[in-house]
């Protein structure tokens, strides 16, 4: 059964952890005591940029991806990369005003967050320095969060130094569990990735034993975390 255009790209924007991602985010929003038409913003925002991310990650993987995951669009050449290209272009024309509406300071974080990820992660997927990505990236969630608003008009208050390197800790956890299901092919392609390099020293089921606890604890922490110290 062939897969239209459209449904191909939703499935290469990775909508799962798109929507988990922009989802997580709105939730701490609201948490955080923020309106609902910020919390809406934040949630589209993150939606939108998370998009960006997914096509770009595809592009970048798509040969790699047509050798051991044919059944992605991009792999599978069900999905033509110009389309791709096109939807980046547009999608990036909508995030950026997105971005700005939550006002300059937390633009400013969200705008390098993409940045950061999707050239961290295509220069750096296959070394062991692979974490700093996702490091810095999910560091930049609380910068972007604590300094958001409506309108354009965002806060000057910093997050709590807690919150932030909390989230960076999380975007290790999240790193290397993502990337567990994938370590066959990596080592395959001759990729040294920090979660490959581990994963040959511990074995991959011990690997994931402790991923998870770590992520596990981590998100506890910054539950208690913004409970206690808030998130600025």
């Amino acid at each position: 059964m062939s897969t239209t255009p459209s449904l191909a790209l939703v499935r290469a924007a990775h909508p799962r952890q798109a929507l988990v991602t922009a989802a997580t985010l709105a939730a701490a929003a609201a948490v955080a005591g923020r309106p609902l038409r910020e919390v809406a913003l934040v949630g589209g925002t993150v939606l939108v940029g998370q998009s960006v991310l997914g096509w770009a990650d595809d592009l970048a993987d798509r040969r790699r991806d047509a050798r051991h995951r044919p059944e992605k669009p991009l792999g599978n050449e069900s999905l033509d990369p110009g389309t791709v290209w096109f939807a980046i272009a547009c999608a990036v024309l909508l995030v950026v005003p997105l971005a700005v509406a939550n006002g300059r300071e937390a633009a400013a974080a969200y705008l390098t967050l993409l940045a950061v990820s999707a050239v961290g992660d295509r220069l750096l997927h296959a070394t062991v320095l692979s974490f700093v990505p996702w490091v810095v990236g999910f560091a930049l969630y609380p910068v972007f969060l604590a300094h958001g608003g409506w309108g354009g008009s965002g806060t000057t208050t910093p997050p709590t130094p807690t919150l932030v390197a909390l989230a960076a800790a999380l975007g290790l956890g999240v790193h290397v569990l993502l990337a567990l299901p994938g370590l066959v092919h990596d080592h395959e392609e001759g990729e040294r990735s920090l979660p490959l390099r581990l994963a040959l020293r511990t074995g991959t089921p011990r690997m994931l034993v402790i991923a998870s606890v770590w992520t596990g604890a981590v998100a506890i922490a910054i539950l208690i975390a913004g409970r206690t110290v808030g998130l600025t």
